[in-house]
């Protein structure tokens, strides 16, 4: 007679089929998921090493190393919550991980590192969306967000920073009596002069404050109304205690005689108050804490083994997505950049702008980036001296850029110059127009300083940095190049600056079209 097998009796034939099977192909999927998460620092390694320099110089931005283990220790926190969690590959982040890398690429050309830098920074959370799917990423996004707060951003700060701490400090010293002489950031009282510069900025602070009061509204509250008035509150609160700061620093010098709070043990004071203000804002910010309510067991919390499982097959073709999507922009700015060869030096001696020359007349020297190739003369125009400056720029790189933060009119603040501010003027040149951002600089012995600076890239003049960053891209992409220049005119003065402006318009009248022909001569077919 014939027996039929129940199914209780054929189930574990299948189990085990399944065990031989889907844990191996689950793990090994798993394992190509996990090694891809380290795609992009491999193929943006110079990227990420360029935002590790800036922490490893610059104190302001040395939180930096603790960014990424407090992402990662986050995630930790929430593996109970993962591991219920399927993975499911999104295929349509690997298109917005395509967009960032345009976005790099276009960075790249342009010599704009803040871009490059989130660019790649972006591209790391939106692996782990294309890699593990929308529920996982969900589930840790203000861990994925946090690696944001990496990035070393907020230098473009430092001047309006400066500008609201001095104004804070000179109102409030007026408020108490004391008799202030405002000239730019620099102030006199009856006890001494002052002046506030970068240190004194309190971009240090701010930066600090916002990162720490990000981590502790999502540590501490759970609405979303809670979270952002704190971070509000952390944004506004070291700006006001910066200037207070400031104040009391000029306070203490001022009620000792010059004697106290005048070198390295102001920055001291200024630290230790800075702390006590973030332990009150801390403090107080505890009172509405909102603590997480712990979830009710419940069995079987685990999703299903088959859900998890990821084909071996399925996770190799996502991680060879992400590899192309990321990785085919930085090939192609190697070949862009590999294309110009070797750079020759400019040739700019036979630039001749139909003036006089002259003997030097100043001291006073711009802070800028290595360039390929440097003019510098003196003339005599109308009676009057004037100087001019070229730092020609090929081949750009890092510490020799055209366009950078860190070519300045003055180079640091031990300098006896002084950078007064800058605004930008259009002036009307032989029967054109030419953009020229003018600055004011104090010297030694009250002498001034009018200088008009502009770019000239690819056979055009910009006063803009944004413009001369999109000239530069252009003409990356279409012609292969690089090639721009700074150019500097200054003449002094003694109470109008009209004066040092005719003297410049009367230069350019006749030197414009002569400098704008030896610049071209320079540029590569």
């Amino acid at each position: 007679m014939n027996t039929v097998s129940s199914p209780s009796e054929t189930k574990p034939a299948v189990d085990r089929k399944q065990l031989a099977s889907g844990p191996s192909a689950s793990s090994l999927g798993l394992a190509i998921a996990f090694a891809a998460l380290l795609l992009p620092f491999l193929i943006y390694f110079d990227t990420a090493l360029s935002i590790a320099a800036i922490w490893e110089r610059s104190g302001t931005f040395a939180h930096g190393y603790v960014i990424l283990p407090i992402s990662l220790w986050l995630i930790w926190q929430r593996r109970a919550t993962l591991r219920t969690l399927p993975v499911q590959p999104y295929l349509p982040a690997l298109a917005v991980l395509a967009a960032c890398g345009a976005g790099w690429l276009l960075a790249e050309l342009g010599e704009v590192q803040i871009v490059r830098q989130y660019a790649f920074a972006a591209m790391l959370p939106l692996t782990v969306l294309a890699l593990f799917g929308v529920r996982i990423a969900k589930a840790i996004a203000f861990p994925l967000f946090f690696i944001l707060f990496g990035v070393p951003v907020g230098e473009s700060l430092i001047d309006p920073l400066i500008q609201v701490t001095a104004s804070f400090t000179v109102d409030a010293l007026r408020l108490t009596g004391i008799p202030v002489l405002r000239e730019g950031n620099n102030f006199s009282i009856p006890s001494g002069d002052w002046s506030v510069v970068e240190a004194c900025s309190g971009l240090r602070y701010l930066i600090s404050s916002i990162t720490l009061g990000c981590l502790f509204a999502y540590l501490t509250y759970r609405t979303f109304l809670r979270r952002a008035l704190f971070v509000l509150a952390s944004m506004l609160v070291p700006i006001a205690a910066n200037g207070a700061r400031a104040y009391m620093i000029v306070m203490i010098g001022h009620m000792s005689g010059m004697t106290m709070a005048v070198g390295v043990d102001h920055l001291i004071y200024g630290w230790a108050f800075f702390g006590l203000v973030m332990l009150l804002l801390f403090w107080v910010g505890s009172f509405w804490r909102q603590d997480q309510e712990a979830a009710a067991p419940t069995p079987h919390m685990a999703a299903p083994h088959s859900a998890r499982m990821v084909p071996a097959a399925c996770m190799a073709g996502v991680a060879l997505g992400l590899a192309l999507a990321i990785g085919v922009w930085p090939a192609y700015a190697y070949y862009l950049q590999h294309g110009q060869g070797k750079a020759p030096s400019a040739a700019l001696n036979d630039f001749q702008p139909g003036v006089e020359a002259a003997e030097p007349f100043t001291d006073w020297k711009p802070g800028m980036n290595q360039a390929n190739a440097h003019l510098g003369r003196n003339y005599q125009v109308a009676g009057q001296p004037l100087g001019f400056e070229l730092f020609y720029f090929r081949q750009q790189h890092e510490g020799s850029k055209l366009i950078s933060s860190s070519n300045r009119l003055v180079g640091d603040d031990k300098s006896p110059w002084h950078d007064m501010g800058a605004s930008v003027r259009s002036e009307n040149i032989a029967g054109r127009q030419l953009a020229v951002r003018e600055s004011v600089l104090n010297g030694p012995r009250e002498n001034r300083l009018l200088v008009w600076q502009w770019y000239w890239i690819d056979g055009q003049n910009t006063a803009s940095n944004f413009g001369g960053k999109l000239l530069q891209v252009k003409q990356k992409l279409l012609k292969g190049r690089d090639d721009g220049a700074i150019v500097l005119l200054y003449s002094p003065y003694e109470e109008n600056p009209d004066a040092a402006r005719a003297v410049m318009r009367h230069f350019l009248s006749t030197g414009l079209t002569p400098l704008e022909k030896t610049l071209a001569a320079n540029l590569k077919p």
